[in-house]
């Protein structure tokens, strides 16, 4: 391989073989020839900052694609090695200056990798695991089973010190489990509070659903007391997220098409998400299926009519104020913005201004907001270590101003970050979804501890 930095004439070189990657998507020659090796990335890539590698940067990462793709290496090797050391926090599309799209490039290479890049034995059995759990709602309610029993015998805890390391990654994150919550149901159909504004249909996600189900609860009452009649499809599936940021293309679009499918029936207004990670993928449904003939129009249609919960909440607010009344939540708040909320969907304002319509709530914002937590998708299960340094970090950003409740709009986000305040300290800060606390204040009820 090339040892000459990034940033230097030889990025232009002509194309010198065949290009290591497969024809099915392959980067895009103007993607890559947009880069122009400046370095505005470099302060807000978590990996950057962690090791000061050049190619753990975002130009360093684009550099070595080029290579590939004009033949100067092979897709194993540096290449799988750094782009699998990528959390995908988008954060250096936020920072560059020149419009890079290093989102479409990771969306393109990561599955050309996960084809034709054999992972080690262990490796590939782990991942396996994950994917044969996590973006199925039944496997996870029966999961929840022995995850209740096991948080209430902490001889069983105990044991945990002796797993390997990325299952003590994955027991470390575990959310509290109530079995009651894991198998609740949120109502098909709630109508709107008074004069109904719309219709919204709730995407209510896997994860999400099984151990964050009062998030779920709290956003089906958030929108239907701000006058809109929401529907929950029972039958909705995973909508391909964790897959998809994995590089898992087949899966992750056979996904898609079913969530569109579902969904499109239904003629709302806008499909909902509050979940960041599902959010950003199905924005993206048009762009990754606008090579499939029978697909394409409809998925521009349906990430068309995707939106954040705080966008649609804020946009309310916009045309005619807040309808519900609010009771006062006087709490100083720190909200950290989940990268697939701020970074990949560009949604920053929507949730500070829903959560300053709160009256008594003082909002403070983290130092270093723009790094990222180490969540990630299943970073965190994957690569412990740089995860752990990362939610080490921001828990230290997050105690630094002294909130007395964290908010952020993603599951992953609240468990990495529950991880980290907890860890050495036994801090047991509300860690909870913006529209939590806006539950809470238009019913006038305590604020929930999770």
């Amino acid at each position: 391989m090339s040892t000459t930095p990034a940033g230097s004439a030889e990025t232009n070189l002509p194309q010198t073989g065949p290009s290591a990657f497969d024809p099915h998507r392959p980067p895009a020659r103007e993607l890559l020839d947009d880069c122009v090796h400046c370095g505005f990335c470099l302060p807000t890539c978590p990996t950057y900052q962690l090791w000061g590698e050049e190619m753990d940067s975002p130009r360093g990462r684009i550099y070595l694609m080029d290579l590939a793709e004009k033949g100067e290496i092979g897709l194993d090797g540096p290449l799988h090695e750094h782009i699998d050391a990528c959390l995908g926090c988008m954060a250096c599309v936020t920072a560059c200056p020149s419009g890079v799209q290093y989102d479409k490039l990771l969306e393109s290479v990561r599955p050309q990798l996960e084809r034709n890049v054999e992972r080690s034995r262990a490796d590939r059995l782990f991942r396996e695991a994950i994917f044969a759990l996590f973006p199925y709602k039944r496997r996870l309610r029966l999961a929840a089973l022995p995850g209740a029993l096991y948080q209430k015998l902490p001889v069983l805890r105990t044991l945990a010190a002796k797993l390997p390391e990325r299952f003590a990654a994955l027991e470390s994150l575990l959310p509290p489990v109530t079995v009651k919550e894991a198998f609740a149901r949120l109502p098909e159909r709630t109508a709107a509070v008074g004069e109904r504004r719309g219709t919204v249909a709730l995407l209510s996600g896997c994860v999400q659903d099984v151990f964050f189900h009062r998030v779920n609860e709290a956003t089906v009452r958030v929108l239907s007391a701000e006058g809109l009649d929401v529907l929950v499809p029972r039958d909705q599936q995973c909508c391909g997220a964790l897959e998809l940021h994995a590089g898992r293309e087949e899966p992750a679009l056979a996904r898609a098409k079913r969530t569109i499918a579902r969904f499109e029936v239904l003629g709302v207004d806008h499909v909902v998400a509050n979940v960041a990670g599902c959010g950003s993928s199905m924005k993206d449904y048009g762009h990754l299926l606008s090579d499939d003939l029978e697909w394409a129009e409809r998925a521009a249609a349906f990430s068309a009519s995707v939106r954040d919960v705080h966008e649609v909440l804020a946009d309310l607010y916009a045309a005619a104020g807040p309808r519900a009344p609010r009771s006062p939540v006087p709490a100083r708040v720190a909200y950290h913005d989940a990268c697939h909320l701020g970074h990949a969907q560009g949604v920053r304002d929507q949730p500070r201004a829903v959560l300053r319509s709160i009256p008594g709530l003082e909002l403070v914002d983290i130092p270093e907001a723009a790094l990222c937590c180490g969540s990630a998708g299943i970073y965190n299960m994957i690569n412990p270590e740089p995860a752990n340094e990362l939610g080490a970090r921001k828990a230290a950003n997050v105690r630094s101003v002294e909130p007395e409740i964290v908010v952020t709009a993603n599951p992953g986000c609240l468990l990495q970050i529950g991880k980290h305040l907890r860890d050495g300290t036994g801090e047991e800060l509300p860690l909870l979804h913006p529209v939590q606390l806006l539950d809470a204040s238009i019913r006038n009820v305590p604020v929930p501890r999770t």
